[in-house]
């Protein structure tokens, strides 16, 4: 694919905007220059892409050989003793001293000059997901042989590991920002944009310095159950919807070597006009954050610094918000940035341009079959009042429309239990090298010894520490809540909503997981089967929409109480080690009438009778023969005529309590 523009002689902002690549690597160059816009957060980026730009971003910090970054390469990142940073949070009106990490009046900033030395070897990229816990993030046990015997040593962890150490700085992945762990959301919003971190852990308390970039994914749909305080972390934020990226290599290859240098050596701070801030409150509108107008200007301060100019004047302004995808309604009044230094590249290679070489080292021009890889298609307006209208498909602040309910707490975790071994708890999602001697990996453990037998030349198969794995587990629930739902039980008079109402709530505040299981809805895809989905929380749109289905014809009871008695059990079968609490509400009028058999076979033969019935009932029974001290069931009854005692024929074989749905009487009859 060649990334070079078609017409050398267009404007390079409007490339920008055209072009996702050009916008991602313009974006990363900037992150990797400038510490305070050390997040990145990738919008709607196809999962396969994500190993690409994290290379990508990994050349870009470590940069060519040559000149590496050292650690007294910025030695102004202001610590304690320096209080003229102002803090992000300050509730006035950013100015060029606020966007100085530090600003204009802290000229150390600037990168001194250093010997020539090799670059250092990349750090691997810490890859945070569901499984990461506290204990796991900030701190590390190390084993070590002293004199005395082995002893063990607390020390940092991977994401302040890197403080003070030569080289790049390390890079950290998400690849799905909504089911980063809640540990690892804290530690996002604790590390990202901070000049200074101080962990105290259990045997470890030190000061550092966040050095880390961070790069996140995301899916627009997602970002509305994000807390604000995390998104608000990713300074740098772009939609990537359509993005068709090369191999990063001729990517790398195409950058000017100023935007190399830039990458590992950092950039000189340049002051920030009036102009353009004004401009940052007229591209995102009278209601953004602080926030937002920090991580704008900073980025049009970025943009200049890399063009040369001495200061931030609104034209790069309208360059930084093309980068993260906001339409530039028109161009303010005002000085334009004036040409570069002398070491730009001339002949249109603009630093806004990425291009591909040849062999020798000389740019080329694209021919005319090279141009129709670029060409999008005929210009389309989207939007055009100011206030951040998104100039293509997504928008770099999808949580300001969110698409369902969002979580008042996302960065509180659940109430743990600490009895046990918490690390011993939850599904295991892969292995690692262990630490201990708890829940070892055994089969990954041999395996690993196994590849070494010959090199050891030992008489007997043997194990060395090295070779230890453990499982990664995540996190187990402590609370869960199985709701059990009869759509042929509820009519036009009668909502379950405000019954059910109780249990959502407790679902909700106490963090639950959430287990459905829905009998009897008309879009089933078998109707003589109960359908089953898990949910993170009451918050998922799935929920919602169980709540609200249309009443079918058959009611596959027996099935569903089956299929909840398994739910449970999985649930508990960890050895003690499961849930604090569950609960089980069943919402039906008992009417099953598909028997169990019908529903394993998915064939129904003969008369049905009272056997749907009969089958629920004996299936109820094996959950009233459960740990009670854990669960708690309950059965609310519709109170519809005739046969209104089965509901309580149901709870009395589940050991459950009775629930009255309605107020008085309606539907069919009353209670």
């Amino acid at each position: 694919m060649v990334t070079e523009p078609p017409d050398p002689a267009a404007d390079p902002a409007a490339d920008d905007a055209a072009d996702p690549v050009r916008r991602l690597v313009h974006a990363l160059v900037c992150a990797a220059a400038e510490p305070a816009l050390s997040g990145v957060l990738l919008l709607d980026l196809e999962p396969g892409l994500l190993d690409p730009v994290t290379r990508l971003f990994t050349g870009l910090l470590t940069g060519p050989a040559g000149p590496s970054r050292t650690t007294t390469a910025n030695p102004s990142r202001p610590g304690p003793a320096d209080p003229s940073r102002t803090t992000a949070a300050s509730p006035s009106r950013p100015g060029p001293a606020d966007l100085s990490r530090p600003g204009p009046a802290n000229p150390s900033r600037t990168t001194p000059a250093t010997p020539a030395t090799p670059a250092a070897p990349a750090p691997p990229p810490v890859v945070l997901g569901a499984a990461g816990r506290d204990e796991d993030l900030w701190t590390r046990t190390r084993l070590r042989r002293e004199t005395y015997g082995i002893t063990f040593r607390t020390e940092p962890g991977p994401l302040v590991d890197a403080d003070g150490r030569p080289g790049p700085p390390p890079l950290v992945v998400v690849p799905d920002l909504p089911r980063l762990s809640v540990a690892g959301m804290r530690a996002a919003v604790q590390l990202l944009g901070a000049d200074v971190a101080v962990v105290e852990r259990t045997g470890l308390r030190r000061t550092v310095r966040p050095r880390a970039r961070w790069l996140a994914v995301c899916r627009s749909a997602d970002a509305g159950r994000l807390s604000r305080h995390l998104l608000d972390r990713f300074a740098v934020r772009l939609p990537v919807p359509d993005l068709a990226l090369p191999p990063p290599e001729q990517v790398l290859a195409g950058l000017p070597p100023t935007w190399r240098t830039a990458a590992v050596r950092g950039v000189p701070p340049v002051p920030v006009t009036d102009e353009a801030l004004t401009r940052v409150q007229e591209l995102l509108g009278p209601d953004a954050g602080v926030r937002r107008e920090l991580a704008l200007a900073r980025l049009a301060r970025t943009v200049a610094a890399l063009d040369g100019e001495p200061s931030a004047v609104a034209g790069h302004c309208d360059t930084a918000a093309r980068i993260i995808g906001l339409t530039v309604p028109g161009t303010p009044p005002g000085p334009e940035p004036g040409p570069g230094p002398a070491e730009r590249p001339s002949a249109g290679a603009t630093p806004s341009t990425v291009r591909t070489r040849r062999p020798g080292g000389e740019s080329r021009r694209p021919s005319s079959a090279d141009r129709t890889l670029l060409e999008t298609g005929p210009a389309e307006g989207i939007g055009g009042g100011p206030g951040g209208t998104p100039a293509g498909p997504g928008t770099p602040f999808p949580e300001d429309e969110p698409a369902g309910p969002r979580d008042a707490t996302p960065l509180r975790g659940p109430g743990r239990r600490s009895s046990g071994p918490a690390l011993a708890r939850g599904p295991v999602i892969g292995t690692r090298r262990a630490t201990d001697l708890r829940d070892l990996a055994y089969v990954r453990t041999v395996r690993e010894a196994a590849v070494h037998q010959r090199v050891r030349r030992t008489d007997r198969f043997t194990i060395a520490p090295a070779d230890l794995h453990s499982h990664v587990r995540a996190g187990a629930p402590e609370r869960v809540l199985t709701l059990l739902l009869d759509h042929t039980c509820r009519d036009g008079d009668w909502d379950w909503q405000d019954s059910l109402a109780p249990f959502l709530q407790w679902a909700y505040t106490s963090r639950a997981t959430v287990q459905v299981i829905e009998v009897g809805a008309a879009d089933a895809k078998d109707e003589l089967r109960a359908q089953s989905f898990a949910a993170r929380s009451v918050l998922d749109p799935q929920v919602l929409a169980a709540l609200y289905r249309e009443a079918g014809r058959a009611s596959p009871l027996a099935h569903g109480v089956e299929l909840a008695a398994q739910a449970l059990r999985r649930t508990f079968r960890q050895h003690g080690t499961g849930p604090a609490e569950a609960w089980l509400v069943v919402v039906t009028d008992g009417r099953g009438n598909i028997p169990l058999r019908a529903s394993h076979t998915g064939r129904l033969t003969g008369t049905v009778a009272a056997a749907g019935v009969e089958d629920a009932v004996e299936v109820a029974a094996r959950i009233g023969a459960m740990d009670r001290t854990r669960l708690h069931v309950a059965v609310v009854d519709p109170a519809r005529e005739p046969y209104g005692d089965l509901p309580f024929v149901l709870a009395d074989s589940l050991g459950a309590t009775v629930v009255q749905g309605r107020s008085g009487a309606g539907g069919d009859g009353g209670c």
